[in-house]
Order: structure tokens, then sequence, then C-alpha cells
């Protein structure tokens, strides 16, 4: 199949298809003599498997850090958490960094929402204005 039809297949775009493609994230489809690229069932699983990570949070480089990978896994594995055994070995590290980045990303966002609804509540009774507005933790400038 051409590419937008296979793109259409996996759920996603022409563009995201040649971005997979040019980031190593799904191997150069064959072409045919015209030079068009020509996608299987294979290389549109590959695609939705790939597009299943990132919507985890996973980003390209983590994909690409796994890439050798990917064809032992199956979207519905992956949404059912039934991976085979020995896939994530390897994958690990990179699943562990990318938590760990989320979760210093979910403090950060913490921190900045705690910030602003203290800000909008504004003053209360019994509280200063430079009481309301210092930064947590109490420390002043």
């Amino acid at each position: 199949m051409r590419i937008g039809d296979a793109a259409a297949a996996a759920g996603t775009t022409p563009r995201a298809l040649r971005l997979y493609e040019q980031r190593g994230l799904v191997p150069p489809p064959v072409r045919t003599p015209a030079g068009q690229r020509e996608y299987g069932p294979d290389d549109v699983a590959r695609v939705r498997v790939v597009r299943e990570l990132l919507a985890l949070g996973l980003t390209i480089e983590d994909v690409r850090a796994c890439v050798d990978r990917l064809s032992l896994l199956d979207v519905e594995a992956i949404r059912s958490r039934r991976v085979p055994e020995g896939v994530c070995a390897r994958t690990s590290p990179v699943v562990d960094r990318r938590i760990a980045a989320l979760d210093e990303e979910i403090a950060r966002l913490t921190r900045m929402r705690d910030e602003l609804a203290s800000r909008a509540a504004g003053p209360r009774p019994g509280r200063t204005p430079e009481e309301t507005t210092a930064p947590p933790g109490g420390a002043t400038a």
C-alpha cells in the first residue's frame, strides 16, 4: 500500500511516517520502480507500536534506543501489558529514565500550580501582601 493508505491504516499521517523513517524508528520501505514508498502489513504494525509507545510518554529518542526490539511487540501486547519475555530486560533503563523525567515534570508542574493557586487566592485575613507573594518555602529575596 502507498504511504497515504499506510498512514491511515496506522492512524497517523504520511508526514509522520516519513519522520519515523528519518529518525530510524521504522526501516525504509520498499520502493516501487517509480520510487514511491510501498508499505506492507508488518510496516503498518510497527508504526502502530511506535505510536503507542509515543502515546505512553516515551520520546522519539527513547523509542529509537529500543528499535531493535520493536518487532517483538504489538499494540495489543503493550495495552494488555503482556510483553514477551526478554523485551523489557534491556528496555528497562530507557523506561526508568523516562519515568524519572515524568516524575520531575509532575513535581515542577505541581509547584507551579500551587504557586498560581496561592497567588490567585490573594491576601487572606491576617496575612500581609508580602506573605501572600513569598516564594514557596517562605524564602524571601
